[in-house]
């Protein structure tokens, strides 16, 4: 499992870039929702100016991730992970629940003023 070429690590890293491009928007507003308030909650905006580099972080993170795990099965050697089939199906699962998750979290900001 701990196999380099699996694409783990770039799906990881796509879902935390989404995270924080969506940190600005959508953190406050989890938080209200949440029932925490204050002042505080405005200096999550801070991170808005970065917002393009997480954007950008996250698309070349899920592109490498999907580069490695929808790899063709020959490209895979015998007893690598990428060769055990229900591994393969798992990160295919984890690929488009993180690809969705992100899709989200990045059209977030610009759907949210069509509700208000």
């Amino acid at each position: 499992m701990s196999d380099p070429n699996s694409g783990r690590g770039a799906l990881v890293t796509g879902g935390l870039a989404a995270i924080l491009a969506s940190t600005c928007c959508l953190g406050p507003l989890l938080l209200v929702t949440l029932g925490f308030s204050g002042a505080w909650i405005s200096n999550l905006t801070v991170l808005e100016p970065y917002r393009p580099i997480f954007i950008g972080a996250t698309l070349l993170a899920l592109y490498f991730a999907y580069q490695r795990i929808f790899r063709p099965l020959q490209a895979c050697k015998p007893g690598e992970v990428c060769a055990i089939p229900q591994v393969r199906s798992t990160y295919k699962l984890i690929f488009w629940c993180v690809a969705a998750l992100a899709a989200v979290a990045l059209a977030y900001p610009y759907i949210l003023p069509l509700f208000y």
